[in-house]
């Protein structure tokens, strides 16, 4: 039996200044709550009515409110403002999922369906919780999409930082061992493969809040194991950037970038990298 006072008062002072957050497991079950709502493939409830969507979109925007009023600091105000941000921005959600069905279903000929995708994808799940925690962390939402993320994380071994910015139609292939970090940003139609990071090239504190994490522009694919680093790393649009290679310089657009094992190399490519073989 632990009796040492000092040690006791250590964890009574600890428990004490330690901010009020919901557990994650509530926070896990009113997401995949969400996705049953807006991806019925992965449920065996269908909701055939008009009243029957609407009280369930409903029951999502009072537990969200549930979620945030046990946060320590979450003025009532502040949260119903949130709840109505993110309800409001559902349906723009909703189609930019659709776009990155889209994207996994043409880009990978192994599927056989969008069903197949919505249930068995794990690239697809970790887009969907980056989607919805992207909304939240925007709307300043303290915690709760880091823990949306690590949720994924943890499902999937694919981490991306809620504060990433993404467009829409995008596809990670595979999946297992994909970073991307918080100020990132990527364009539209992009592919990416297992292994890659598009990460810092430094990691340390007095850094934050600045944008270090590189640019990605649209219809690029970068294959597995690739890293990509640094705030001012820009890869232009319609790029292919081969698997393994490490780059912390831009790229402009319409390039191929490879390596075998004594160099890397840097090709302009003779049409658009979405007009290439994937």
């Amino acid at each position: 039996m632990v009796s040492d006072p000092d040690f006791i008062n250590k964890l009574i002072e600890k428990h004490k200044i330690t901010h009020e957050v919901p557990s994650s497991e509530e926070i896990h079950e009113w997401v995949l709550q969400l996705q049953k709502i807006l991806l019925p493939e992965v449920t065996e409830s269908r909701l055939l009515e008009r009243e029957g969507i609407t009280e369930a979109l409903g029951q999502t925007g009072i537990g969200l409110k549930t979620l945030l009023s046990k946060t320590n600091g979450c003025i009532p105000e502040k949260c119903d403002e949130i709840v109505e941000d993110f309800m409001s921005a559902l349906p723009v959600i909703y189609d930019v999922l659709q776009s990155d069905l889209e994207a996994f279903y043409l880009g990978d000929p192994a599927a056989k369906s969008t069903y197949e995708i919505v249930r068995a994808y794990p690239g697809y799940f970790a887009v969907f919780i980056y989607r919805i925690a992207h909304q939240l962390y925007t709307s300043g939402v303290a915690l709760m999409p880091r823990i949306l993320s690590e949720f994924a994380h943890s499902k999937t071994g694919i981490d991306i930082h809620p504060g990433a910015k993404i467009g829409k139609s995008f596809f990670i292939d595979h999946g297992t061992g994909v970073v991307i970090g918080e100020t990132t940003q990527v364009g539209d139609h992009v592919k990416i493969y297992q292994g890659v990071t598009l990460g810092a090239l430094s990691v340390s504190k007095k850094l934050a809040g600045v944008k270090r994490h590189p640019t990605v522009g649209d219809h690029t694919v970068i294959y597995s194991g690739a890293t990509i680093l640094g705030g001012d790393t820009v890869i232009g649009n319609d790029c292919i950037i081969g698997g393994n290679v490490w780059l912390t310089t831009s790229v402009p657009s319409g390039t191929k970038v490879y390596h075998n094992a004594e160099n890397t190399f840097v090709q302009k490519l003779n049409k658009n990298a979405h007009g290439t073989s994937h």
